[in-house]
């Protein structure tokens, strides 16, 4: 093997990249810290095949490909630890008696050689070195998880049992963690919904989707706001399924007509992710629906939420305020949560006495005294707030504002001195004005009460690894030309973007697991109470003449602190224009 390798020298010496573009790639790469290839990659200078391919020829290996449908034996993987291989970007691809061979993504390293060269010697065996690319890797790697594999062997552990008996469902309590009790004592049942949990939980997903269709049961996952089907097994499975959720919920087995809805925690790495369960019935069956909480991913600071500078400014003078009422405005799935309890956060302090009344408690937070609401049996929103007001509170949360009740005490409670925070479904922040009043609000208590309302939506981020730079022209350059050009004049002194404007696309990579966006980002708009905006709500004037003022005063829209968002590489302009208007 060469003693050294120059990995741009060796792609311009077989005309693969420019000397120009090899330079410009070697001092970027040296100025971010990264490996050439990464640039390389981002820019689509050279692809995976002729990069592996030059890679093999300089250091005198072999290039190994894989088709889409093949795979590695699991216990072929583990004869590299599953931490070694992510570190090293190295598999192990086959083990016989005398030799193992090992694909790497970088063989030219010396660290990465040493790691596969004893461990090999550990298992005394020759050590067989092949070049492999990025994207075989990801896909290869994700066999140590084998979800599949598990999943069928359960399949076939219950066939092999039953031979059309009841399946066993059992009881006993997830620990994610405990990976002998897994795949040893647990049924197949238990260990088929614990595997389906656990890669939800590995592919970061928000929700499980268990849909059991006329001839066959989906398994479906959301990933970053989007659902995709990840599993189909047969719909004789689906009763023990459900009812093993349900078990692990606390739900009713035998009730199969009625929706149910419920929770069950399980120990992930050392740390409890909560989950929400909901059932529902269909004319296939009964379909679940399982919401992941966990704190580590779902829970936001303020300054990670995605707002602009002048907003993230508003933001944080409203909870400086002693009183008054805060408003998260949008459709369900918008992030109005994760406003919500980023805003907790800040408020919640030793001197103040924080309640929250919520419909399910979704993150638990040390501080916060935390109650859920039980309609079953009368506890809702609007009493639960009457009993608020008796624990002398600073701070209220109350998870929704959906009936008149709970609207007029929300805003007796910021009349009387409290900061009330809840969330309320309307299109943008003005709606909330009109929607208030139509709940049963006075018109005079709006002005006195309201702090500020937040609208928002979230958008796909792209992939910093891979995101490409384009040129903005046509229909696109008059998109953000009329966004940018209706700015209020206070903001547009602080605007850069001048023309040609430069937008980004997804492209997609190993890092992003070829969907060229990695989580989501929030667009936002926030209206916030004025003397002039007072006089034109006492008066009766409708939303067009308030939303006038308000971007007099400086209030932008979602669209244009999307637009924002596009032209600072963290958003594609096709996700602004899809998800705002």
């Amino acid at each position: 093997m060469a003693a050294s390798f120059d990995l741009l020298s060796a792609l311009t010496e077989r005309g693969k990249l420019s000397r120009q573009d090899a330079e410009r790639v070697r001092k970027e790469a040296a100025h971010r810290g990264v490996e050439p290839d990464r640039v390389v990659y981002e820019q689509s200078l050279v692809s995976e095949s002729d990069m592996a391919t030059v890679k093999a020829d300089a250091l005198g290996l072999e290039k190994k490909q894989f088709g889409q449908d093949e795979t590695i034996p699991r216990d072929v993987l583990q004869a590299i630890p599953q931490e070694s291989s992510k570190f090293y970007r190295m598999l192990a691809l086959a083990s016989d008696s005398t030799t193992l061979s090992v694909g790497m993504v970088y063989p030219e390293q010396t660290k990465g050689q040493e790691a596969a060269a004893f461990i090999a010697k550990g298992l005394n065996k020759q050590l067989r070195m092949y070049v492999i690319t990025p994207s075989d890797f990801d896909r290869l790697f994700k066999g140590y998880s084998s979800f599949g594999e598990d999943i069928a062997s359960a399949l076939a552990t219950i066939k092999k049992q039953t031979k059309g008996q009841s399946v066993t469902i059992g009881s006993m309590v997830m620990n994610l963690d405990d990976a002998s009790s897994l795949k040893s004592e647990e049924t197949p049942i238990i260990r088929m919904v614990s595997d389906m949990v656990a890669h939800g939980i590995n592919e970061h997903a928000s929700d499980i989707h268990i849909e059991p269709e006329r001839t066959r049961l989906r398994i479906r996952y959301r990933v970053d706001g989007d659902l995709y089907s990840a599993l189909y097994l047969p719909l004789e499975v689906q009763p023990a399924i459900v009812s093993r959720i349900k078990i692990m919920a606390n739900l009713k087995i035998d009730e199969t007509r009625a929706p149910q809805d419920g929770r069950f925690s399980a120990i992930v790495s050392g740390r409890q992710i909560d989950f929400r369960v909901s059932t529902f019935p269909t004319a296939n069956g009964e379909k679940v629906a399982i919401r992941i909480l966990d704190p580590s991913t779902g829970l936001r600071t303020l300054e990670q939420l995605g707002f602009s500078q002048w907003n993230f400014a508003k933001a944080q003078d409203a909870l400086k305020k002693p009183f008054g009422m805060i408003l998260a405005t949008g459709p369900t799935g918008s992030g109005k949560s994760t406003t919500l309890y980023a805003m907790l956060q800040v408020l919640n302090q030793d001197g103040l006495n924080v309640v929250t009344l919520e419909d399910p408690i979704e993150y638990f937070m040390d501080g916060v005294n935390q109650s859920q609401v039980i309609p079953e049996i009368g506890y809702t929103f609007g009493s639960g707030l009457r009993s608020i007001l008796r624990q002398d509170p600073n701070v209220i949360m109350v998870g929704e504002i959906r009936d008149q009740e709970t609207a007029e005490l929300g805003v007796h409670a910021a009349l009387t001195g409290h900061i009330m925070l809840s969330s309320l479904h309307t299109n943008n922040a003005v709606g909330a004005i009109p929607r208030l009043i139509d709940l049963g609000v006075q018109r005079f208590l709006l002005p006195a009460t309201l702090t500020i309302v937040i609208s928002q939506r979230l958008l796909r981020a792209l992939c910093d690894q891979c995101k490409k730079p384009v040129q903005a022209t046509g229909e696109m350059e008059k998109i953000i030309s009329d966004a940018l050009a209706t700015l209020p004049d206070e903001i547009k002194k602080q605007v850069p973007f001048r023309k040609p404007y430069t937008v980004y696309e997804p492209v997609g990579c190993s890092a992003c697991k070829g969907k060229g966006t990695i989580g989501r980002i929030g667009a936002y708009e926030i209206l916030h109470m004025t003397p002039e905006l007072e006089s034109l709500i006492l008066n009766g004037q409708g939303e067009a003449n308030i939303f006038e003022e308000a971007h007099r005063q400086g209030m932008t829209t979602m669209r244009q602190e999307g637009i924002f968002h596009a032209l600072n590489g963290k958003v594609s302009l096709a996700e602004v224009i899809r998800e705002t208007a």
